[in-house]
């Protein structure tokens, strides 16, 4: 138990510096590949006070598979319901089956985007360490409006729990310390990854995170 606790701040350091070396990388909304309706593309977002080039590493790993790729940034504050409407002004001319991963407020906001712009786009979902059963924001965060949708009592919160209609997968890092409970925060309905020795920054460089997602985009490619 302790050599796996050491591990995992070792791995979450090492993760810190990593996001750093990264942040510079995808700023905006990039270019989009030129892709057809029967092509798949993964849909990479980012976690609070990222940018969409913590998620090139994952990237890189996919697109070794002849899987297409695409990550955009956007900025903290604006409400879950502003930011998918973001991604879906970049998506809205991307004919592709659609992934969309997400770590941390990134998961919440592709099954928020899954859900309300992606209906009969997207064939699953993907989050990495993902508060969906919310934080503890208190009086101050509520004044801003993405507090308020990561509140554990927020409405958004609730619809995104209540509606399993788009198939998911929580993977979740035991050794999460900056998510209280990790295992409460997988999305009720869909399937539960389970990863020890690994916290929550680290679970975007875990090479078995990699593994597990290029496996699920994989099987739909002969579908």
């Amino acid at each position: 138990m302790f050599r796996r606790k050491v591990l995992g701040a070792g791995r979450e350091l090492l993760a810190y510096a990593r996001q750093a070396s990264l942040l510079h990388r995808d700023l905006g909304r990039p270019a989009l590949p030129s892709l057809s309706s029967d092509d798949h593309l993964v849909v990479a977002l980012h976690g609070l006070f990222a940018t969409g080039g913590v998620m090139l590493p994952l990237r890189e790993r996919l697109e070794r598979h002849g899987v297409e790729t695409a990550a955009m940034s956007y900025t903290p504050g604006p409400a879950i319901a502003d930011i998918a409407a973001g991604v879906a002004e970049w998506l809205e001319d991307v004919p592709a089956k659609l992934h969309v991963v997400g770590h941390s407020l990134g998961g919440v906001v592709a099954r928020y985007f899954a859900l309300h712009h992606g209906r009969g786009r997207v064939v699953q979902t993907i989050s990495l360490a993902s508060p969906f059963a919310g934080v503890k924001t208190g009086p101050l965060g509520m004044g801003i409006p993405l507090a308020r949708d990561l509140d554990e009592g927020s409405a958004t919160l609730r619809e995104l729990r209540f509606d399993q209609s788009i198939p998911h997968l929580s993977i979740v890092a035991r050794e999460d310390h900056m998510i209280p409970v990790p295992l409460s925060h997988a999305l009720p309905g869909g399937e539960l990854l389970v990863l020890d020795g690994t916290g929550h920054n680290a679970l975007i460089y875990d090479a078995r995170v990699h593994g597990a997602i290029a496996d699920r985009v994989l099987a739909h490619f002969t579908v």
